[in-house]
């Protein structure tokens, strides 16, 4: 399922100098995140993993919302293989509709031992107090990209494992950048030349960018204008700062040239097709777009990017994800978690990516997924500038109200979006602490 707001592959075909240069600078960044803590010449001990409660023979289920037959597959080959190596059953349920039957299974008293989550449920049930807190079993848990890890983090302990992960990327039409006598040189690294090369590609036929009018897209600007949307804590939202004021009035100049239009001005139903119809030049979206560009415009050719950095230098982009989720009342919670432990190898994980395409979530099988596929070596290493959409439990309501703002950002103040996203956001976040 695409993220917000419709949620996870084609070639950007870079030189194999740049890709050497991605897949080095990824390893010299997990290397810095293994040793940060330690000093120079010392030997790091690794705190000893506790010990996990014993597993007995009893059959698993795991419930998930597939993305396709491809996912249900691999679900199924993963289950398989896991009981053929312990004896231990694993029923796989693939589910139409897994919010519901979740919530259905869980109000029944019934609820499967493993199921995917999403960052926002995950805050729904962490508080309800009906989620194993199993992280602290998983050997590699520092393995896992912060962002990804710090969506699923409850009061300083990661519950469920990070699955896989998708982060926002630039993608552009290869033809109209040629057309504009663009060329790789003009690839925008910054602001200030996405909005140039923006205003070279549109013309008559098309505009030069186009996202959703989303959170789940614009917030990207906001990290890399040295915003956010909560403190480190999470308790405060901090949507109205200066920083993010830049950040959209930044976006909000590309409108009101005429060089980016939302979607629905350009009568489609979102990005993609908005790059796959020829409507506009680039686009930010994620890797759930290519297939669907794949299936539906194959003849178009496009790029991968990074997405640019804002104007102090800085990196950002957002990052998607599901985790394990494990029931903490389970008729067989050590098999559950050596059932997690065996889906998150990055031998398993890298399965999963050449079945049906997500970026792994550990940060050792990224090199090996760049390697794999490097036409999407930005995109694994975008998530080490990643930032995890927004979840906060309960906040459907104050992040539609902020989306319907964002579609006025051509025309309405900046700062009177961010006010009122800020006071509906404040209000539900209130009420969580209160609980």
């Amino acid at each position: 399922m695409r993220p917000r707001p419709t949620n996870p592959v084609h070639a950007d075909r870079r030189r194999s100098t740049r890709l050497l240069a991605a897949v080095v600078a990824i390893a010299a960044l997990v290397a810095a995140f293994a040793g940060a803590s330690s000093p120079a010449g010392a030997k790091s001990k690794a705190p000893k993993t506790p010990t996990a409660p014993a597993a007995n023979k009893k059959p698993i289920t795991l419930l998930f919302g597939s993305s396709g037959t491809a996912e249900t597959a691999a679900e199924n080959a993963a289950g398989k293989a896991f009981t053929k190596k312990t004896g231990i059953k694993v029923n796989v349920v693939a589910s139409a509709n897994l919010s519901q039957q979740l919530a259905e299974d869980f109000a029944a008293n019934k609820p499967p031992n493993l199921f995917y989550l999403d960052p926002t449920s995950f805050q729904q049930y962490v508080t309800k107090g009906v989620l194993a807190n199993y992280g602290k079993y998983l050997p590699n848990a520092s393995d896992f990209f912060p962002a990804l890890a710090s969506a699923f983090t409850h009061k300083g302990s990661m519950y469920c494992a990070p699955k896989d992960a998708s982060a926002l990327s630039l993608y552009i039409n290869n033809a109209d950048w040629s057309a504009a006598g663009l060329t790789k040189a003009d690839y925008p690294t910054t602001w200030s030349q996405l909005a140039s090369d923006a205003q070279k590609l549109t013309n008559s036929s098309h505009v030069g960018f186009t996202t959703d009018p989303s959170e789940s897209r614009l917030d990207a600007f906001l990290y890399q204008a040295g915003g956010s949307v909560l403190n480190k804590a999470g308790t405060k939202v901090v949507l109205d700062s200066s920083a993010n004021v830049r950040a959209l009035s930044f976006v909000q100049s590309m409108l009101k040239n005429g060089s980016m239009k939302f979607p629905s001005d350009l009568s489609e139903s979102d990005e993609i097709p908005a790059l796959g119809d020829n409507k506009a030049a680039m686009i930010i979206s994620g890797p759930w777009m290519q297939g669907e560009m794949t299936s539906q415009f194959p003849s178009v050719s496009y790029t991968i990017l990074p997405l640019p950095a804002g104007p102090s230098g800085i990196k950002g982009t957002l990052s998607f994800t599901n985790c394990w989720g494990v029931a903490r009342h389970n008729s067989n919670l050590g098999g559950t978690i050596e059932f997690v432990k065996f889906l998150t190898t990055a031998t398993q994980e890298l399965r999963f990516t050449k079945a049906f395409g997500p970026i792994p979530s550990l940060k050792s099988a990224a090199l090996k997924y760049e390697k794999q596929l490097p036409q999407n070596a930005d995109q694994a290493r975008a998530l080490l500038a990643a930032h995890p959409d927004i979840s906060v439990a309960g906040a459907t309501a104050a992040l539609n109200a902020f989306n319907s703002g964002l579609t006025e950002l051509g025309s309405q103040s900046v700062q009177s979006i961010l006010s009122s996203a800020q006071t509906n956001l404040q209000a539900v976040v209130n009420q969580d602490n209160h609980h």
